[in-house]
Order: C-alpha cells, then sequence, then structure tokens
C-alpha cells in the first residue's frame, strides 16, 4: 500500500470514480490540494464566484448524467456554495461538493474563516461528512460518490480540515460499499404493479404526469413504450420537459402555474392520474385540496418519502421507473382512449395557449420560437428563473431528456450562465444557448470570464426588458399596479460582453431577430444578443398562486390586442 497525502488521497479516490472536472476556487486552507492536482488528470475550472462553481456542477451533471463537483475553501468559500447546493438538493442533481476548513485544531474556535458548513447544509444535502483522519478519506469519497448517484440523486458534501490534507495515511482503495442504513429500492412491489395495470385497464380518462426522475431514471424510452400500449396522453412537470418527445402525438405540453392549459385540464379532468418520477408539487397541481378529487393517482417514484406527501395515492409503487415501468407495461391492455384523446384535442383547439399573436412589437415568444426553427428544435437550453424560463419552456419544443437545464424546485436566479457553462463543457459538441433575464443575468455574469478562460462557444441571449418581470407581472395583476422596486437600470451588456472579449448584437425589433441568431450561430466562439423586449408583456397561461389548475387564466382579451 502506497503512504500519500490526504489531498492526494482525495485526488486519487476522485480519479477513479471518473470524475474529469472540478469547478473550484482556491483559498488558504485548499492549498494542499490545490499544490497536489497537477500530478492527476483532473482538469479544473477557474470560476469567478462559488456559486458559479456549484451551479456548473448541476449544469454539468444534468447534461451529462454525471456526477458533477465543486470545491470551495472555509468560510465565506464554502457558504457561498449553498445556494447552489440547495438548487441541486431541490432537483436531485447528483453535484459532490468539497469544501476545506480550518485545521482540527481550530475547529470549534471561530478560527479565520472557520464555519460549520456540514451543519448548515446539512437540510440541503443527502449526506454530508467532517473528514477528521487522512486514513478514513478514501472510504469516505467512495461512500460520498455511491450515496450521490444511487436511488433519488442528490448533492453530498465533505468538509475536510487543512491539516487533514496534510496528513499521510496508507491509501487503499474500497472496492464495496456497504452502508446497512442505505439501501434504495430499484424494484417496484409486484403485487402494486398489477393493482396499477388494473387500474389503468379500467380508465376511460388516464394521464400521465412525467417528471424530473423519468430523465435522472433515463427511462424516456420505456414512457414512451408504456404511452403507445395504453394510448395515454403524457403531460410532464416543468423539469419533466424532454422525458417524451414533444412532438409525439400522444404529447400535450407540460402543466402548472405557466402550463399549457389543456394540459392543466387534462390532468384535472382525468380518472386515473399516473406520476412517474414526479413530486406532485404545489407550482405543478396548483391548489392541492382542488386538484381532480376524484381521480385515482398511482404513483411511481424511486423516492419513499414523496408518495403521500402532498395527495393521497390510490397505488404507491416504490422502485426506479426504468424497472417499473418494463413491468407495469407488460400488464397493461393495448387500447385507444379515442374519446377521451379527442376531448382533449378539442380543448387544445379551443384554448391553444402557444399561438403567437401578430404584432411589430418585439415580444419574447416570437425569439424563442425563432431559435427554435433556426436551430431545428436540437439546442440545449439552459434558463435561469422568471418570464424567460416559462418562455423558453413554452415556445421552444424539445425533443429528447436533458435539453432544457433549468432551476425548478428552489427557483434559483442567476442559474443561466454558470449551468450553461457546466452543460456545455460536459457537451462539448452540443450547440448551448443561455436564455438568461437581465436581473439574473447580473447575479453571476462574472462568470463570462470563464466562457472566455475556456474558449466556450456558448451563445447567450439576454431578455431586457428592464424590470424584474415575473415579479412585476404579478405586482400588476395582484397589487393593483403597485410597481415597487422591480424597474431596473441596466448596464450595456454588449459594452460588458466586450470587456471579456465576447462580441455581441443588439436586437430592437422583429426584423433583426432572425438573422441575429443566425449571426450568432456562425460565429465559432461565444456570442451575445441583447434582446430588447416588449417592457410589459406577461406569461400566459397562468394558475394564480393558491388557485386550483381549474381555474387556469388564459390571456386576457386586453393583452391579446396590445
Amino acid at each position: 500500500m502506497a503512504r500519500l497525502s490526504g489531498a492526494e488521497i482525495l485526488l486519487e479516490c476522485l480519479q477513479r470514480e471518473g470524475v474529469e472536472v472540478i469547478f473550484g476556487y482556491p483559498g488558504g486552507v485548499v492549498l494542499p490540494l490545490y499544490d497536489a492536482l497537477p500530478r492527476y488528470n483532473i482538469r479544473h475550472i477557474l470560476v469567478r464566484h462559488e456559486q458559479g462553481a456549484a451551479h456548473m456542477a448541476d449544469g454539468y451533471a444534468r447534461a451529462s448524467g454525471r456526477m458533477g463537483v465543486c470545491l470551495a475553501t472555509s468560510g465565506p468559500g464554502a457558504t457561498n456554495l449553498v445556494t447552489g447546493i440547495a438548487t441541486a438538493f431541490m432537483d436531485s442533481t447528483p453535484v459532490l461538493a468539497i469544501t476545506g476548513n480550518v485545521a482540527r485544531t481550530l475547529l470549534g474556535r471561530d478560527g479565520f474563516q472557520e464555519a460549520d458548513i456540514t451543519g448548515i447544509t446539512m437540510p440541503i444535502t443527502k449526506h454530508n461528512y467532517l473528514v477528521m483522519r487522512a486514513s478514513d478519506l478514501a472510504l469516505t469519497v467512495r461512500e460520498a460518490v455511491h450515496i450521490c448517484t444511487t436511488g433519488r440523486p442528490g448533492p453530498v458534501l465533505i468538509d475536510i480540515p487543512k491539516d487533514v490534507f496534510q496528513e499521510e495515511a496508507e491509501f487503499e482503495w474500497p472496492e464495496e460499499v456497504r452502508l446497512r442504513g442505505y439501501k434504495p429500492t430499484y424494484e417496484g412491489h409486484a403485487g402494486m404493479i398489477r393493482r396499477a395495470a388494473q387500474l389503468i385497464n379500467e380508465a376511460k380518462r388516464p394521464i400521465i404526469i412525467a417528471g424530473h426522475g423519468v430523465i435522472w431514471g433515463d427511462a424516456s424510452r420505456e414512457l414512451i413504450e408504456l404511452a403507445e400500449k395504453a394510448q395515454i396522453p403524457v403531460i410532464t412537470t416543468f423539469l419533466g420537459i424532454g422525458a417524451f418527445p414533444e412532438d409525439h402525438p400522444l404529447s400535450y405540453g407540460w402543466l402548472g402555474m405557466h402550463g399549457m392549459y389543456y394540459a392543466n385540464m387534462a390532468a384535472d379532468n382525468a380518472d386515473v392520474v399516473i406520476g412517474v418520477g414526479m413530486r406532485f408539487d404545489d407550482r405543478a397541481m396548483g391548489r392541492f385540496k382542488d386538484f381532480n378529487p376524484t381521480a385515482k393517482i398511482i404513483h411511481i417514484d424511486i423516492d419513499p418519502a414523496e408518495i403521500g406527501k402532498n395527495f393521497a395515492t390510490a397505488v404507491p409503487i416504490v422502485g426506479h421507473v426504468k424497472n417499473v415501468l418494463p413491468r407495469l407495461t407488460e400488464l397493461v391492455k393495448e387500447a385507444t382512449h379515442e374519446e377521451w384523446i379527442a376531448w382533449i384535442d378539442r380543448v387544445r383547439e379551443e384554448h391553444p395557449s402557444l399561438e403567437i399573436r401578430e404584432t411589430r412589437r418585439l415580444i419574447p415568444q416570437y425569439v424563442v420560437r425563432t431559435l427554435y426553427e433556426e436551430t431545428n428544435g436540437d439546442a440545449t437550453i439552459v434558463t435561469g428563473v422568471g418570464q424567460h424560463q416559462m418562455w423558453a419552456g413554452q415556445h421552444y419544443f424539445y425533443k429528447r431528456p436533458r435539453q432544457l437545464i433549468s432551476s425548478g424546485g428552489l427557483g434559483t436566479m442567476g442559474f443561466e450562465l454558470p449551468g450553461a457553462i457546466g452543460a456545455q463543457i460536459a457537451r462539448p459538441d452540443a450547440e448551448v444557448w443561455a436564455i438568461c433575464g437581465d436581473g439574473g443575468f447580473q447575479m453571476t455574469m462574472q462568470e463570462l470570464a470563464v466562457v472566455v478562460d475556456e474558449q466556450l462557444p456558448i451563445k447567450i441571449a439576454i431578455f431586457n426588458n428592464g424590470y424584474l418581470g415575473m415579479v412585476r407581472q404579478w405586482q400588476q395583476l395582484f397589487y393593483n399596479r403597485n410597481f415597487m422596486a422591480v424597474a431596473m437600470t441596466q448596464p450595456d451588456f454588449l459594452k460588458i460582453a466586450e470587456a471579456y472579449g465576447i462580441p455581441g448584437i443588439r436586437v430592437e425589433t422583429k426584423a433583426e431577430v432572425r438573422d441575429a441568431i443566425r449571426t450568432a450561430r456562425q460565429h465559432r466562439g461565444p456570442f451575445l444578443i441583447d434582446f430588447m423586449i416588449d417592457q410589459e408583456e406577461n406569461v400566459w397561461p397562468m394558475v394564480p398562486a393558491g388557485a386550483a389548475l381549474k381555474e387556469t387564466i388564459e390571456a386576457p382579451p386586453e393583452e391579446l390586442v396590445r
């Protein structure tokens, strides 16, 4: 057995676990790790803020399906990761966060740049560790990676005091990981699967709601096979977009606060609701007590804590969707559900939701739809949070999993640019577009330096309306137009891009949109487009906060003619 320092043991373990990239920012207590890093075949991406490191690791994981890794020093370095870790936790992203801490003799003594990061992140990690001996590092890393990437994925944090990095120990690679208290259920209960099949076979108006778990479970093909055999319409959650191809005849978009009107009505009128890898959360389901009270709910999820949490479940199935769906498909009968599908089609015809009205103003829906057309629907789209996120979800049509990458559960502004960087590094040959809000972009725009450092060909589209758009929309609709603290004086985004060496174009009219997108796509490196969109454009349809899906509001007539 070789004798290595704690830093070398950590890096040796990461390399053996297949880690190729670390997104990090150095500091005093992690210098022993950085000193050892050049001896290992691991690429280090120098971020400009630790929040960016966590979001990049998250975007990397979502685009690739592999674990992302971020690294920070103690104190503020570690606490700056918190928003990104919480984002990954809410969206079940496998992110391994590594932090340094003060030396063991200073722990608990308020040493310089000390923070109890394991205590701080306990509610937002799947598990975390404070490693007090170099000899414990190898097993800790093995366990951490196993927990991070199995069952329901999620972030895990390892905190390491500086002198543990420096301490030497015998390196022994643990071939097996055995955690007595951690045994995810992968195979669904056979009796429950039979009950689910019986309910589906008896259903007149079944609907599938597919969530992010289908994407993480790599079960898109299995979902298609179930839907096609039983001819069940499929809708998705926002993060489930791409789990089922949106050009499929059985696809009816996504539901929820800004989902399609017909998707919301289909969910609210189904007699059997089959939730697959989703949480039945408030953003998707509206007011819980008034969601389709007569529907029988089948819930398939790998996390038993999610089943029955928000809704009474007729048939709970705990298991991995990739394993459960084929067994369910075997048992369901071939069906047509012609009347039910015809009913949803009529609703879609009467309430199309995604029509783009004719107007001379530069509206964001037109920008997204034009981007879809110019990229043939093949680009990877990364968004922040707000109006631009909803428009990107509505008006770009996604054919495959991992094509739309966005912060869902936590709703993190500023995710767009670092998330896109992580996605582009994970998939260097992909066409990656960061669709940004003008507010969210300013939260993490310093990461433009990483785009330049790493020579990434990311295309950046800023939807610039001079407002915190979603907040302004709520103030207009629900607070009597009391526009408080939402108007923003913006910098010149083209000059900011130029300062980093990134070319760009400002677009002020509809006539300029298509040529600007073509110019950006033809440029081999990064490119920024500043779209000066209509300031008062709102996102429709909308389920007001606290309302039921059946109370979905379409755009009011006065907005349609603006």
